[in-house]
């Protein structure tokens, strides 16, 4: 059964970021990438949480959801990724939140998590044109929203 996979809740304000790319699959193939996303990290440089003026280097690992009614977002990652892409249309729109969560090592080597940031990104496919709107909508903002859809179209490139 299709179901609708559209946040209502999405901002209805100027999307902070927006990006057209050329695709040539359809959308339950770029939901499976999505899905073998979740949990892929990677190290990026950022200011310090406690000494300002400082940079560290810090881990940032990536949850990804899918929107399940409307309302609620669900865990998306490649153990139920088969299930999820049997309900996807091959054109339209879906709506993913993507959560990223920062640590860095301490003195002492022990891993400290600290606030991360979350984004909603829509995808529309509308014949060969993949369009990727994101929105920020929460944590201190130490990554924009086009290294997101970087990242994604890195992600189809790939085709993991």
């Amino acid at each position: 059964m299709m179901k609708k996979r559209i946040y209502h809740r999405f901002p209805r304000r100027e999307v902070q970021f927006e990006q057209k790319n050329r695709y040539y699959a359809d959308l339950p193939y770029l939901v499976k990438v999505m899905a073998n996303t979740d949990g892929r990290f990677g190290m990026f440089v950022t200011e310090s949480v406690t000494r300002r003026g400082y940079r560290i280097q810090a881990k940032r690992e990536i949850k990804v959801e899918i929107v399940m009614n409307g309302i609620d977002f669900s865990s998306l990652n490649y153990r139920n990724a088969d299930s999820v892409v049997g309900t996807i249309e091959p054109e339209g729109m879906v709506d993913f939140r993507i959560s990223l969560k920062y640590s860095y090592l301490d003195g002492e080597y022990s891993r400290v998590p600290f606030k991360g940031d979350v984004f909603l990104v829509r995808a529309i496919l509308e014949g060969d044109v993949l369009t990727l709107r994101i929105n920020h909508i929460d944590g201190p903002g130490r990554t924009e929203c086009g290294r997101i859809a970087d990242t994604i179209v890195d992600e189809l490139r790939r085709g993991s």
